[in-house]
């Protein structure tokens, strides 16, 4: 596949919360470690993707929950690794100052039990070199905090205000779709103080062995991703975009993209950027093919710039299908 010429590069650079991304596309928190491993795969490059997120990180080292931690379902993937990381000082003492920032952005992404270890996860990283934080409130796959605080907008609101209070870096919000009312939820973070939302996190889920009647995943229950999510995400996706327009709040739209189709669905639904993660494990060059997929669905529609693409979304009864930018 041939690389991008400059010209393509103009047509996929996007800006989000002030951060000038090479492509829309994010790799997304706990599909590529700590940002080093996929550098090691033939043909992968950085410049391929606008931003990458960091694997969940805690403000002690955790060793994740107990095996079975993946277990494969139709169109998907359960996981329940539990925040398994080195703890935030090892991140940002070791780990950080080992990736390459001049060739894409990355995203930290803090994670905690209490409001107070988000606090000093948040500090640490805000004393780093890292681009921007994203706030891992909704994690369906921990006993303790994770999903408890993404599902209450009060809670919510707590992390959000406390991390805004200890850091001027970028502050992305991980909504839950565990939840009944999201888009209310969006109201209140932003209120609190986020710059941007990652939606939607996994679906909470479980897989049964039938043999021993007892679940797959050794955590009990785990987060679903892949394909499987898809049309749920978009939906949240519509929804939290109708309360971010009138704030110039931008969204990171994921769930089940594999194919440049599916990143432009979630465009045309409001997202500004586009989150990649479960198909990077059966394919990790897929952003050079969704990449080029986008690009000529540019060309064909005779649109100047992925960004015309966002909230372009013309429901059923409301005119004629456009761009939002003309």
């Amino acid at each position: 596949m041939t690389a991008l010429t400059d010209a393509d590069r103009k047509k996929l650079a996007v800006d989000f919360c002030g951060l000038s991304l090479a492509t829309p596309l994010v790799l997304l928190s706990g599909c590529v470690g700590f940002g080093e491993e996929y550098t090691r795969v033939e043909g992968f490059s950085n410049r391929d993707v606008g931003a990458v997120c960091l694997k969940g990180t805690t403000l002690e080292p955790r060793l994740g929950n107990p095996a079975h931690r993946v277990a494969e379902t139709p169109a998907g993937m359960l996981n329940a690794i539990g925040l398994q990381n080195p703890g935030a000082d090892h991140v940002v003492n070791k780990i950080l100052p080992a990736l390459d920032f001049s060739e894409t952005r990355f995203i930290a992404n803090v994670s905690g039990s209490t409001v107070e270890e988000y606090i000093e996860v948040t500090r640490r990283f805000d004393d780093s070199p890292i681009d921007a934080i994203e706030i891992n409130i909704s994690c369906p796959n921990v006993k303790e905090g994770g999903v408890a605080f993404g599902n209450d907008p009060d809670m919510s609101a707590q992390v959000v205000a406390a991390c805004r209070a200890v850091t001027k870096k970028p502050l992305i919000t991980k909504l839950s779709p565990n939840q009944t009312d999201i888009a209310g939820n969006a109201r209140r973070c932003i209120e609190a103080g986020s710059d941007a939302f990652a939606v939607i996190n996994t679906l909470m889920g479980m897989a049964i062995d039938t043999g021993t009647r007892a679940p797959v995943i050794g955590n009990n229950q785990g987060g679903l991703s892949g394909p499987a999510i898809k049309p749920i995400a978009l939906l949240m996706v519509h929804k939290v975009y109708q309360v971010c327009k009138t704030h110039n709040i931008p969204i990171i739209g994921q769930g089940g993209v594999t194919t440049a189709n599916d990143a432009l669905e979630f465009l045309i639904a409001g997202a500004s950027a586009v989150g990649i993660g479960t198909a990077l494990f059966y394919d990790p060059l897929v952003c050079k093919t969704i990449n080029r997929g986008i690009l000529d669905y540019l060309r064909q529609h005779d649109i100047a710039h992925v960004s015309q693409l966002t909230g372009s979304l013309i429901l059923h009864g409301q005119g004629t299908p456009g761009c939002s930018a003309g």
